[in-house]
């Protein structure tokens, strides 16, 4: 099989492509590059630069690459710019994704991988998320995720594609320093920016219903989530007669904000205690997987800790910010 990766010069779609290209699968990269950096993709792996809102260059692509699978990371990820711009939002990762689908529909391409997230369930009051839990986004961002999975799945019964519908939980950590996180969007890349310029990490509440107060999160190595994209991929492989599959990706595992600025500074050497603030709006108590599906599905669990998680996007930090010293 040739699996084309959208978005794969980004942060998890690098560390797609390496996983897949590592276990000897063939793979095309489309990107844009709007964030997306050409240097970390493996050597061997062909990059085209463009958008899949380009229905002529999707189907160039799809042809000259004989592409028989495809993982789709593209998307605009970014909640609060979602607030502030929802119809480019929607543009972008509906829109485009609609595109994608009619060109893959066209060529004959019959495995879809979708990068979902747990966005699409808003903001449930339950210990632990199932593949079950109400669906019920709070931004658009996590409303363009959950519509993503409509289309993909209906494509797939009227098609007679295999799906697949990947929620992630909070990704973290590097494989190699270079390809770290550039962004500065998730809580760990900022806490390394306010460590940076000598200032405290900062809590946002740390009076909710939780053991410490602070809000309790679900953190996956980037590694390990690659490594879930390549067992999802095959398995949709070997399915010869289409279907469906939607997974919660994550470890099962609840850290809280609190504890995880604790592993910041022993890793940084930062020695100043955290700054609490006030509650952002949106945030829930707690967004923990159930990881039982894909235990059972795919036999796939994470391996990786947190501390690896940190220790490793550090590394990454530093390559990017040699200023950096966490003292």
């Amino acid at each position: 099989m040739t699996w084309l990766i959208t978005g794969g010069a980004g942060y998890i779609g690098a560390h797609v492509a390496h996983a897949m290209s590592e276990a000897g699968e063939r793979a095309v990269v489309l990107d844009d590059v709007s964030s997306g950096v050409p240097g970390r993709l493996p050597a061997g792996v062909p990059l085209v630069r463009g958008s899949i809102t380009d229905r002529e260059l999707l189907d160039r692509v799809l042809a000259e690459h004989a592409v028989t699978g495809v993982v789709h990371l593209a998307a605009k990820k970014q909640v609060g710019e979602s607030v502030e711009r929802p119809l480019y939002y929607y543009r972008e990762n509906v829109h485009g994704l609609t595109v994608l689908l009619e060109a893959v529909v066209a060529a004959g391409v019959r495995r879809f991988l979708f990068s979902s997230s747990a966005a699409v369930y808003g903001v449930p009051d339950v210990d632990l998320i199932t593949e079950e839990t109400p669906a019920e986004p709070i931004n658009p961002y996590g409303e363009t995720k959950l519509t993503g999975e409509w289309l993909v799945r209906a494509t797939g019964r009227a098609h007679g594609l295999a799906t697949a519908c990947l929620r992630y939980f909070n990704v973290a950590g590097a494989a190699r320093p270079e390809l770290a996180d550039t962004g500065v969007f998730n809580i760990i890349p900022m806490f390394f920016d306010r460590i940076t310029r000598g200032e405290a990490p900062r809590i946002f509440g740390a009076d909710y219903p939780t053991p410490d107060g602070t809000c309790v999160r679900d953190y996956i190595h980037v590694a390990d989530l690659a490594g879930a994209h390549l067992a999802v991929a095959r398995r949709l492989a070997e399915d010869t007669d289409g279907g469906d599959l939607t997974v919660n990706i994550g470890r099962g595992r609840g850290v809280s904000v609190r504890e995880l600025a604790d592993v910041v500074s022993e890793v940084t050497g930062f020695t100043g205690p955290p700054v609490v603030e006030a509650r952002r709006a949106g945030d829930a108590a707690r967004a923990v997987a159930s990881v039982d599906r894909v235990a059972k599905e795919l036999g796939w669990s994470a391996s990786r800790g947190v501390r690896e998680m940190v220790e490793s996007a550090w590394e990454g930090w530093r390559l990017l910010h040699p200023e950096a010293t966490g003292s």
